[in-house]
C-alpha cells in the first residue's frame, strides 16, 4: 500500500494500530504480549485518519456494535481474500471451525489452508478471525493470544444478553 498512514486506538485488549490509506483500513494490528504494535518503516502517523474505524471499534468494545461497516483493503492471495470474506459472514457472538469455514467457501478439504489464511488475517477484530475455533470446540490459534481471543468471544456473548451462540452463518449452513 503506498503512502500508508497509521493511528492508534485504545481498547480493552491493548492499543490497536490501524493502518491504511486514510480511506480504507489495510491492517489492524494487535500488540504482542510485551510491546505495543508498531508501524512499519515508511508509514506515517495521522491521528485524524480513520475516525469512522475508531468510532466503530469503540462501539464494538462497548457492546453497542455487532457489525463493522468500513472500507477494507486487506492484501492477500485470492484464497486468503476468500477466507477473510467468509470470516466476515460468521455472525457476531457465533463461532465456526476451520472445517466449517472451508466448507462455506466450497473447499471442504482445505481446513489447514483456512487455518493458515486465518492466521495471516491482517485486519484483526474487524475481520473476525477470533470467531474460528478448533473442530472440538477448543480455542486454538490466535495471533493476539488465546486470552484476547477468549475476551473477544466473551464480549460478544455477553453483548447478546444470553441469547447464546450459533454455528457458522447462523445455524451451521453454508451461504
Amino acid at each position: 500500500m503506498s503512502d500508508t498512514i497509521w493511528t492508534t486506538v485504545p481498547s480493552p485488549v491493548g492499543e490497536l494500530l490501524l493502518t491504511g490509506d486514510g480511506r480504507s483500513v489495510g491492517a489492524l494490528r494487535l500488540p504482542d504480549t510485551s510491546a505495543p504494535a508498531a508501524p512499519a518503516e515508511g508509514e506515517h502517523r495521522d491521528d485524524d485518519a480513520f475516525a469512522e474505524a475508531r468510532a466503530q471499534l469503540t462501539e464494538y468494545f462497548a457492546g453497542a456494535r455487532t457489525t463493522f461497516d468500513l472500507q477494507l483493503a486487506p492484501t492477500g492471495t485470492p484464497f486468503q481474500l476468500q477466507v477473510w470474506d467468509a470470516l466476515c459472514r460468521i455472525p457476531y457472538g457465533s463461532t465456526a471451525s476451520y472445517g466449517e469455514v472451508a466448507a462455506a467457501i466450497g473447499r471442504p478439504g482445505a481446513s489447514r489452508a483456512v487455518g493458515l489464511a486465518n492466521g495471516r488475517n491482517p485486519i484483526a477484530i474487524i475481520v473476525p478471525c477470533h470467531r474460528v475455533i478448533g473442530a472440538d470446540g477448543r480455542l486454538v490459534g490466535y495471533g493476539g493470544g488465546l486470552d484476547r481471543k477468549r475476551y473477544l468471544l466473551e464480549l460478544e456473548a455477553s453483548a447478546l444478553d444470553g441469547n447464546g451462540r450459533d454455528d457458522l452463518l447462523g445455524a451451521g449452513h453454508a451461504p
